[in-house]
């Protein structure tokens, strides 16, 4: 086990940072926030086959079998494969994506679209998500291919598309999956890399977008008795929802298993009506928000529970608190009441990471040894395309060497050191599955 990780040795700190400084050089044509900004990540799927290509079969420079899959122009994904000797033995890293979301220069303190260096600090869009790790597994294939290490497993590098988008299907690992291109990587574990701080992430949470429209009475202030004003209306029927949905979904007992920092919550991020005079109630309002929701309920449970708080809500609509002596929601003289409805936009549903896998066995035994302690976490953030890959079969394990601290932040960094100790682990977990 040692051989393997001393021929590997540790990450080659100049071809890394040359890498990745070209690689950020692309992020401002990689963000990813349609229709406006369409990502092409061909740009960084160019820097990757420059690095890989002299040591791939397609030049007949080395081991590595390349294919570059697109299912959009300038959209492509890369698989790479080095091959070993054991049929079906088999070990992935996925999730390192070519996509970022978006910086605006004018907030920054430093150009986000190019890699600058302060110390430790390798500065940039998509130096902790995720462009520095597509850079950090490129170089672990890469010195695969220079070593022409002989292994029982194959390793294989999936580089995909458009991660940060979900809700636009077709372009990356969905499409991969579908195609069945990852069929073989259920024989072995498959590690999602794509989150932050050097530790096992062994669980996510789903999300439920919603939105709360209320329909109240327009009318002048200074006669509130003759309106039904929507605003009230939210803020107490949210009220409502809210300790409804809490009283439904309580903590878990798992959540202290897998260490989530939050149980599911349910909460508005979001308030708006149409406009109009301080001297004047609306007749409409509507309030968006989420429910994260920890993997061990069911999205559609919550979903079919939040339209039953709604509904009968409505039918006991003089029932619900008001706000004063005269705040009212039904005007019986006028035969008006007021309401709410709910919408949905996409849900998706969390994960939890199989704790008994050898997958998660050999992420835990690596990164107690290379960062000195393990301690697993789980966090209520999405990671919707890694749920649909366990569904499918796969042995699903997660980690990640940015910073949560600037994860999707302006003035966004990543610590080479932390990107050393990421590859250190990597030879960790390829020598412990040689065993």
């Amino acid at each position: 086990m040692a051989d393997i990780e001393q021929i590997l040795g540790d990450l080659n700190k100049d071809s890394f940072v040359s890498l990745l400084k070209n690689i950020i050089g692309e992020s401002k044509y990689v963000q990813n926030n349609p229709p406006e900004l369409i990502p092409e990540e061909d740009r960084v799927v160019t820097h990757v086959l420059n690095s890989l290509l002299p040591y791939s079969t397609t030049t007949r420079g080395g081991p590595l079998i390349v294919n570059h899959v697109s299912y959009f122009p300038k959209r492509g994904n890369l698989i790479v494969e080095y091959p070993g000797t054991e049929p079906g033995k088999i070990l992935s890293f996925v999730g390192m994506h070519m996509d970022v979301v978006t910086a605006n220069p004018n907030d920054w303190d430093f150009d986000p679209f190019s890699l600058s260096i302060d110390g430790e600090k390798l500065r940039g869009r998509g130096t902790t998500d995720c462009l520095g790790h597509v850079a950090l597994v490129t170089e672990l294939m890469k010195k695969l291919g220079e070593t022409k290490l002989k292994l029982k497993s194959t390793v294989v590098a999936v580089f995909i598309a458009n991660e940060e988008n979900s809700s636009i299907t077709g372009v990356g690992v969905d499409a991969l999956v579908k195609d069945g291109l990852l069929n073989k990587l259920k024989g072995g574990p498959l590690f999602w890399i794509d989150t932050a701080d050097k530790q096992p992430c062994i669980g996510t949470g789903g999300m439920i977008p919603w939105k709360l429209d209320f329909t109240g009475k327009l009318f002048h202030s200074g006669l509130p008795h003759k309106a039904i004003n929507p605003l009230e209306l939210g803020m107490e029927a949210l009220k409502e929802i809210q300790s409804r949905f809490y009283k439904d979904f309580p903590p878990h007992k798992e959540e202290q298993v897998y260490g989530f920092a939050t149980p599911s919550t349910m909460k508005p991020t979001q308030w708006s009506y149409p406009g109009g005079g301080i001297n004047q109630i609306p007749a409409e309002c509507t309030i968006s928000g989420d429910v994260r929701l920890t993997p061990f309920y069911s999205v559609n449970d919550v979903i079919n529970k939040l339209q039953e708080y709604v509904d009968e809500i409505n039918e006991n609509i003089e029932k619900l608190d008001t706000r004063g002596p005269v705040s009212k929601y039904v005007l019986p003289e006028e035969n008006l009441r007021g309401s709410l409805t709910v919408t949905f936009n996409e849900a998706s549903s969390g994960v939890a990471c199989d704790l008994k896998s050898r997958g998660f066995e050999v992420l835990c035994k690596a990164t107690e040894k290379v960062v000195g302690h393990v301690k697993p976490y789980s966090i209520t953030g999405t990671l919707p395309l890694i749920r649909d890959l366990k569904d499918e079969g796969f042995d699903v394990q997660t980690a990640g060497y940015g910073l949560m601290a600037t994860y999707h932040a302006k003035n966004e960094y990543c610590l080479l050191s932390d990107m050393c100790q990421g590859y250190r682990i990597f030879s960790s977990i390829i020598s412990q599955l040689e065993a």
